[in-house]
């Protein structure tokens, strides 16, 4: 199978319906759509297309200790392990002027963490009794170059 281009760009007002498409977590939960919102407002979105249509998107927040954190990545089921994550990750460890990025994922994530350690993130903590019996574990990427705020 050949695997299509995929592009990355900050996410715009006229991305809404098309993320919504992509992940109707989106269209059914007012948080995470007031999340997404906030971020495309705040020009910390971005988005990934493959044939001009998004199949995923990122959240970068400062919520973490008011560091930069990728609050949320988010890939449709059919674009996964294609390169969408991967490069939703790279845009963004490429605009920060941070040294460093956090994310976390939970530890029964086995796609994310493997992705993750592909983009050399390295552990960074442990959080128990978010969801049961499923550890929110947290990783940071030094940002060779990056200079701190």
């Amino acid at each position: 199978m050949q695997r299509r281009e995929i592009q990355v760009r900050l996410g715009a007002t006229r991305d809404r319906k098309a993320i919504a498409a992509c992940d109707a977590q989106v269209a059914s939960d007012l948080h995470r759509r007031e999340l997404v919102d906030a971020a495309i407002a705040a020009r910390r979105c971005w988005v990934s297309e493959r044939s001009g249509t998004v199949c995923g998107y990122a959240v970068l927040t400062t919520n973490f200790f008011g560091r930069d954190f990728v609050e949320l990545l988010y890939v449709a089921e059919d674009a996964r392990r294609k390169g969408a994550g991967d490069t939703l990750l790279a845009a963004i460890e490429q605009a920060r002027r941070e040294d460093r990025l956090f994310t976390s994922t939970n530890e029964s994530n086995g796609p994310m963490r493997a992705l993750l350690e592909r983009r050399d993130y390295q552990p960074s903590g442990r959080i128990l009794n978010l969801d049961p019996a499923d550890p929110e574990l947290v990783f940071v990427k030094f940002l060779s170059g990056a200079s701190t705020r």
